[in-house]
């Protein structure tokens, strides 16, 4: 149920446009400071109508669409709005806006020449209508006898910038205010200061839109050069701006080599800096069979790769490369040998995960088995290492609703705060590691980390864990971790046992029949092997019935 004010959604835009105003009067310009100065002026049913049409798909409404209690006369609320020009009943609308807005039986009462195929779908009484309808025209020309009206919200792309300024980004809205109020999202306080801004200038800002907009257009088809052109024409002293422009690049190169414009793939790749365009640029001089090219790539990624997966993925390339250059290609070395255990069980009646299978089935009273792939060691290094995480850094923590800091996933992550990581695995090597993370645990239960599955844990499963992961075997998963949170927080075993009597533990990566071990699994199977730390792979098949 929602909190019990029924304003509440009002308060929360007000308190989102306070924020901005607050924190970015440098970077607003006078339409935007006057729509902040007006909005407050406004009578509280109008402010209250204006929050509600601007948290809702727009940006046409029709008054009778429009039934909130709390608000009372639409017309009456809507009044002062279209004095401020924020909703206009006479902007042009065109057909599509008009159906829209209208169900079929509306639609069919309109225009009578599409009522004379009653079977036909919306979107054909749509296209039959196109050619003899005008562009656009205000919505009361295409309905005269409405009996109510309509408006177009004027300020949604002023509302939508206001919008990025508070979050950061746009794929969050203004509902997260309601999640927070209604206790379904907990979120860690974290102090903000001047340079705690997502934007530092306008600039920035129109950058973020720019760039969001290229984005929508490659969605679309956009042609490719004049998309590689509004993209450098994005360039940022912003280093979150400028790693969101490398991600557009690697993209739109993405969609290029879906096409298989190979040239334009080369193209994109050349100049995007985002982590995986190298290796892919090596792929796509393959393509275009300019092997040299592929193989200067492949050197000098060889000789000082990004992270573990380039140096994987060029592994595989070389011996290919080689042999297209008419060059010996010497057998890769051999990783370390990985356990196997083979088992053959009665397939479930129940159609059943086969990680849930071989769970329950190598379970003992005295070696308990738990499914946990990603969220066991992530959970741990997240409860051991919280003030590290959120940890108050510029460019990390933008506004109150934040699951985790911004730069979680940047190539300097960790070397930004290596001083905080540092107290809190020191904890490791004592025994006030246990109850670091028992306290953060029931401290912090709930609230919302970019590590910590709260859903997977329980006491019981992490008295298990403390009990018989060494100290020793944590440090080496959480220095792994922080070597590439983007790639590592993934790929992890699915099962772990326990033997509670002896203190050890096993993990276990499950494989059903057809399965393949992905390249993530691979390298931290490897990792486990080469440190000493106790895995193994189940490989499950289904006896025959009857066998």
């Amino acid at each position: 149920m929602f909190p019990p004010h029924r304003y509440y959604y009002l308060h929360n835009f007000q308190r989102a446009l306070a924020w901005v105003s607050d924190r970015y009067a440098d970077l607003l310009d006078a339409d935007e400071r006057r729509f902040l100065t007006d909005f407050g002026a406004l009578p509280q049913a109008s402010q209250a109508l204006m929050a509600r049409m601007l948290m809702r798909r727009g940006p046409w409404f029709r008054a009778s669409r429009l039934v909130y209690e709390e608000i009372g006369g639409i017309e009456a609320a809507a009044a002062p709005l279209a004095a401020l020009g924020w909703l206009d009943a006479q902007a042009p609308m065109t057909l599509d806006e008009l159906f829209g807005l209208h169900t079929k039986p509306e639609l069919s009462r309109l225009f009578a020449e599409a009522s004379a195929r009653p079977a036909a779908r919306k979107a054909d009484m749509l296209e039959a209508l196109r050619a003899g309808q005008p562009a656009a025209q205000p919505y009361a020309s295409w309905n005269p006898d409405a009996g109510e009206a309509v408006w177009r919200v004027t300020v949604g792309e002023r509302c939508e910038r206001l919008r990025l300024m508070f979050f950061g980004n746009l794929h969050q809205d203004w509902s997260e205010f309601v999640l927070a109020d209604l206790g379904v999202f907990q979120y860690e306080p974290v102090p903000f200061d001047a340079a705690s801004r997502a934007f530092q200038t306008r600039a920035d800002v129109d950058c973020y839109l720019a760039l969001h907009a290229c984005r929508q257009a490659l969605d679309e088809g956009a042609q490719v050069d004049a998309l590689l052109r509004a993209v450098q024409d994005c360039a940022s002293g912003n280093a979150w701006l400028e790693k969101r422009r490398a991600k557009v690049l690697l993209r739109i190169g993405q969609a290029c080599e879906r096409t298989q414009d190979w040239e334009a793939a080369q193209r994109v790749y050349a100049c995007c800096a985002y982590p995986g365009a190298r290796h892919r640029r090596i792929r796509v001089h393959e393509r275009m069979q300019r092997f040299e090219d592929a193989m200067a790539l492949a050197l000098q990624a060889q000789e000082a790769p990004e992270s573990e997966e380039e140096s994987q993925r060029v592994a595989r390339m070389m011996p290919r490369l080689r042999r297209s250059l008419g060059h010996d290609a010497p057998a890769r070395p051999a990783g370390p040998a990985l356990l196997r255990t083979e088992l053959a069980l009665p397939r479930p009646v129940q159609p059943a995960s086969v990680e849930y299978v071989a769970r329950d089935h190598l379970h003992r009273d005295d070696a308990p088995v738990h499914y946990v792939e990603n969220a066991l060691i992530n959970s741990l290094f997240g409860l051991l290492c919280w003030p590290a995480i959120f940890a108050p850094l510029p460019g990390a923590f933008f506004h109150p609703f934040q699951r985790g800091p911004a730069d979680l996933d940047a190539p300097d992550f960790h070397a930004r705060r290596q001083a905080q990581f540092a107290d809190c695995l020191a904890h490791l090597d004592t025994p006030a590691y246990r109850d670091a993370i028992l306290r953060r645990y029931a401290d912090k239960s709930g609230v919302q980390s970019p590590f910590v599955f709260w859903g997977a844990l329980s006491e019981a499963l992490l008295a298990q864990a403390l009990d018989c992961l060494p100290a020793a075997h944590l440090k080496l998963y959480f220095a792994r971790l922080l070597r590439d949170v983007k790639a590592n927080r993934s790929g992890l075993p699915d099962l772990i046992r326990f033997w509670p009597t002896e203190r050890r533990y096993e993990l276990i990566e499950v494989k059903g029949p057809g399965d393949k071990l992905q390249d993530n699994q691979i390298r931290w199977l490897q990792y486990c092997v080469a440190h000493g730390m106790p895995v193994r792979v189940c490989h499950v098949s289904w006896l025959e019935e009857g066998a």
